[in-house]
Formats: structure tokens, C-alpha cells, sequence
């Protein structure tokens, strides 16, 4: 009864998580694509009005040019390419769903943020009970997976193992089994999709898992560049089940 309990506890944890990040992801979506649209809208204008009248611009005109450029890049708008690049919104579901994730593991890249009030004031709450509500997840997940430890331990100890052996053959293949899910065979994926050297993919993975985000290497965010669709959904995941597997190294 304790272990058919503790699974359905797990399942709903689960559950809700996903169904916390679905439905921030939604919102933030609801929130903040009319406004990017306006900004994207204006930074196209921007741009027409530069191509027409560059050769007769004064310097201090070119100064405001380059300061709303700077100002719309950091915004998350690039006005390069044709107008149906314009189109293509950093808050479908996808990015919406990458962002939530990122908020609630605290990695925070910086490449993507609420700009409305609406938006901003809904991540602060978001955050609020989603970073607590994600210790409480990989607490779970990194528990579960430290049950498989338990057994692996307690096959190898029937086979007549010594205890520390089998602590050290333990903790070496969840470390190795690791490295290889989470950080090696991600980076060729990177690689393939991203168009990264092996050793960016690497430091991309590290960076992530570790939560620190720099933001100089972030997935999908390369314009001219094709992604399939819900590729940054499968990256959150990623994330997620990443940070659980360094949960469960601080638990061993």
C-alpha cells in the first residue's frame, strides 16, 4: 500500500508540474505575442524608412537608428531578412514552454523576457510558487531514480560485493551513465541541429545543467535557421530530467 501510495504521489507530481508549466507557457503566450508583433511591426518600418533615406541621414539620425536597433535586438527583435521572418514569433508554444521551464530552474538565459507588465508581473508570480514546486520535483524524480541505485546495490551485494565496492561501482555508473545521456549525446544533437561545434554542445549542455545560463548559447534562436517543430519543448525536457540527474548525484 506505501509503494502503490508513494507511485500515485510521484504520477500526480508529475502531472501537475507539467500541467503548471502548460498552462504558464499558454499565458505567457496570451500575454506577450500581440506586443512582440507591434515591436516587430515597428522595427520593419524602422528599417524600410533606413534603406530609403540612408544616404541622407544626419549623423545624430543615425545615432537614433542604431540605439532603436540596439533596442529592438535586445528586445529579441532582428529586422534582417524579408518581411515573413517577421512572422515568426519568439512566444509560440514552443519558446512559451522553453521559457517557463527556464524561469522555474532558475537557469534564466536573458535571451527571452516578459516585456509587458501583464507578463512581467505574471513571471514574478509564476516563479513564486514554480521554483519551489521544482526542488519539490527533482527532490521526487532524484528519490525514484535513487531507488534504482538501491537495487542495483542490492543485486550487486548478493553476488558477494563488499559495501564499498559497491557504493563506488554505484555512484561511477549513474555518474558515467549520466554524462553520457545528459552531456554527450546531447552535444551531437546540438551539433547536427544547431550548426555548433562538439565542444560548444558541451559547454551549452554544462552551462545549462548547472544552471548558471550565460546566454551566449541559447537552442532555436539562430535566425535563418530551420528547427522542427516543439524542438525547444524537447529541450526543456531535457533540462529538466538533467537537473534531476545531478539531484540524484547530490542524494548519492
Amino acid at each position: 500500500k506505501a509503494m502503490c501510495s508513494g507511485k500515485l504521489q510521484t504520477a500526480l507530481l508529475v502531472a501537475g508540474y507539467f500541467v503548471y508549466l502548460l498552462v504558464g507557457a499558454a499565458v505567457f503566450q496570451a500575454l506577450e505575442r500581440t506586443a512582440e508583433k507591434q515591436e516587430k511591426r515597428a522595427a520593419a518600418q524602422m528599417k524600410e524608412a533606413f534603406l530609403q533615406n540612408f544616404t541622407q541621414l544626419t549623423v545624430a539620425e543615425m545615432e537614433q537608428f542604431m540605439e532603436n536597433l540596439i533596442e529592438a535586438i535586445q528586445n529579441g527583435v532582428y529586422p534582417v531578412g524579408n518581411e515573413s521572418q517577421f512572422e515568426e514569433s519568439n512566444w509560440d508554444f514552443s519558446n512559451s514552454f522553453f521559457f517557463a521551464g527556464t524561469v522555474v530552474s532558475t537557469i534564466g538565459y536573458g535571451t527571452l523576457h516578459p516585456k509587458t507588465a501583464g507578463g512581467q508581473l505574471f513571471c514574478v508570480f509564476f516563479a513564486l510558487f514554480g521554483i519551489p514546486l521544482n526542488i519539490v520535483f527533482l527532490h521526487r524524480v532524484g528519490k525514484m531514480l535513487s531507488l534504482l541505485c538501491k537495487k542495483l546495490g542490492k543485486f550487486l551485494y548478493e553476488k558477494g560485493m563488499r559495501k564499498k565496492k559497491i557504493k563506488f561501482l554505484t555512484l561511477l555508473f549513474f555518474l558515467a551513465t549520466g554524462i553520457l545521456v545528459f552531456l554527450c549525446l546531447p552535444s551531437v544533437f546540438f551539433q547536427i541541429t544547431e550548426g555548433w561545434s562538439y565542444s560548444e554542445g558541451i559547454y551549452f549542455a554544462f552551462i545549462t545543467l548547472s544552471t548558471i545560463g550565460f546566454g551566449d548559447y541559447v537552442v532555436g534562436k539562430q535566425s535563418g535557421r530551420k528547427y522542427f517543430s516543439y524542438y525547444r519543448v524537447l529541450v526543456a525536457i531535457w533540462i529538466l530530467f538533467g537537473l534531476a540527474w545531478i539531484a540524484l548525484l547530490f542524494n548519492l
